[in-house]
């Protein structure tokens, strides 16, 4: 409990209940979090055993994924049901649930900030891997999965070995036409889908520390991208002004608490990577994983940017897949949908950048723009600031619901086979929008830009 800790480390210690023989800890869970998905296995399990859920009171439910998002659209069955049986299990256990229609509804990971609930120091676990998105509050946050749910929902703890700290240092001011959505795809670009493997990511340095919480949230989001189990941003002033507007007055005593989650200094990682901010431009995926990026006034690889015949053949595939030639320019790749939205990109501060571009202009001819907030509350303050009213005369679909939507294609929100999308989401593998799908990860701006003209484009292009 001495020495020089990492904020990884801080926040572990802080919580371990107990060491376990096989090397792992048993850590306490301050705040639970389930979607429709994935957690009725969880519940029925849990009745089997006998069991009961331990603490409802440190356990909150949402619905998300599975719900529709347009007025009178198709709804699916099976989301249906999903809906249905966490609205009786979360009756049955007394536990707190957002449910559709619900003005505190929308995705698990940007009702929770907003509610205040996730405050520096805690740990929060959550039956999805993007539940990473709340360690730019300072919080230890990870997915879990479905057996891991019910020992939470059983006991408040979870048995799980400590992960290694990868600090990733990001120098130097990111260009004005660059975002956090830019930062996030270089390092998965630089460290590939495994280079966290087993660890959390500390993001630092000065780049960082100029981003709004907002943006750190999209960073901490894509950290499972690159294998990792969760991302941490430190505490500073930015951090505290965005709690103080989400808690009030209730936590002012907690402030100086707060102010101690960062690594100490001398604090030592078991592995560091170097990224220049300066460096980093708009970038658009190419292929089919979240590594598989480039600035976008690049070209699709061709043999000569493979190293060996292996990876040659790997890229071949996801040329393939995504309907591109080997040295294609990005810019001229057209698309037939734009998403903005997701866990990644569907906060206000991404809304408001896609108005900014949309304003004054119209979504080409042919193409279909969706835009989805990422809560309730997201779409309220965006019709209060008159995004809506951008949106609209611009031709975009702005839907009435919250949710998931597009991101994993649910309900009426997915692509046909052979669609193309570029989409702010986090996640471009093989039919992730829809059997047969093509997406091409891009941030909030050059999704608004490619709206405007039917091609992959950034604002600037203009």
């Amino acid at each position: 409990m001495t020495g020089h800790r990492t904020l990884a480390e801080k926040i572990w210690q802080d919580h371990v209940v107990r060491p376990l023989d096989d090397g792992s800890d048993l850590l306490y869970v301050d705040l639970h979090v389930l979607h429709e998905v994935n957690t009725p296995r969880a519940f029925d399990d849990l009745r089997a055993a006998g069991r009961t859920v331990r603490r409802p009171d440190l356990t909150l439910a949402v619905e998300d994924h599975n719900t529709p998002t347009g007025e009178g659209g198709r709804e699916d069955l099976a989301g249906r049901r999903q809906r249905d049986l966490i609205r009786a299990n979360c009756a049955g256990s007394g536990i707190r649930l957002h449910r559709l229609g619900d003005p505190d509804q929308g995705i698990v990971h940007v009702v929770v900030p907003e509610l205040g609930l996730a405050r520096p120091g805690m740990t929060i676990v959550c039956c999805d891997s993007h539940t990473s998105t709340l360690g730019a509050l300072g919080v230890l946050a990870f997915g879990i999965g479905t057996g891991q749910v019910e020992h939470v929902l059983a006991t408040q703890t979870l048995p799980i070995h400590r992960p290694d700290d990868l600090a990733v240092e990001i120098s130097g001011v990111l260009p004005d036409s660059a975002t956090a959505k830019d930062l996030a795809l270089a390092l998965i670009a630089r460290i590939g889908t495994g280079g966290g493997r087993g660890s959390v990511i500390e993001y630092r340095g000065e780049a960082v520390r100029a981003l709004s919480v907002e943006a750190r949230m999209t960073l901490c989001n894509m950290s499972v991208e690159a294998g990792s189990r969760a991302g941490l941003v430190a505490v500073d002033d930015a951090t505290v002004h965005y709690l103080r507007t989400r808690t009030g007055a209730r936590f002012t005593d907690a402030e100086p608490r707060w102010r101690e989650m960062r690594s100490d200094d001398g604090a030592r990682f078991d592995h560091v990577v170097h990224l220049d901010a300066a460096q980093v431009g708009p970038r658009v995926s190419w292929g089919t994983n979240p590594a598989q990026n480039l600035p976008l006034d690049g070209r699709a690889p061709s043999r000569s940017d493979c190293a060996t015949e292996q990876e040659w053949a790997t890229t071949q595939r996801s040329l393939a897949y995504m309907g591109l030639r080997p040295g294609q320019p990005m810019r001229d790749v057209e698309v037939d949908t734009v998403f903005v939205g997701s866990c990644t990109n569907g906060r206000i501060e991404d809304l408001r950048e896609t108005a900014s571009v949309l304003s004054g202009r119209k979504v080409a001819d042919g193409v279909r723009m969706l835009i989805v907030a990422g809560s309730a509350a997201v779409r309220r303050q965006a019709v209060a600031e008159g995004l809506d009213r951008v949106f609209s005369v611009a031709g975009a679909d702005f839907r009435p619901g919250a949710g998931c939507s597009m991101c994993c294609a649910l309900n009426e929100d997915r692509l046909a086979p052979g669609e193309r999308a570029a989409s702010t989401s986090n996640r471009n593998f093989e039919g992730r929008q829809g059997k047969g799908s093509r997406t091409h990860l891009v941030s909030p701006r050059v999704a608004a830009a490619t709206a405007v003209t039917g091609r992959i484009t950034t604002p600037q292009d203009l």
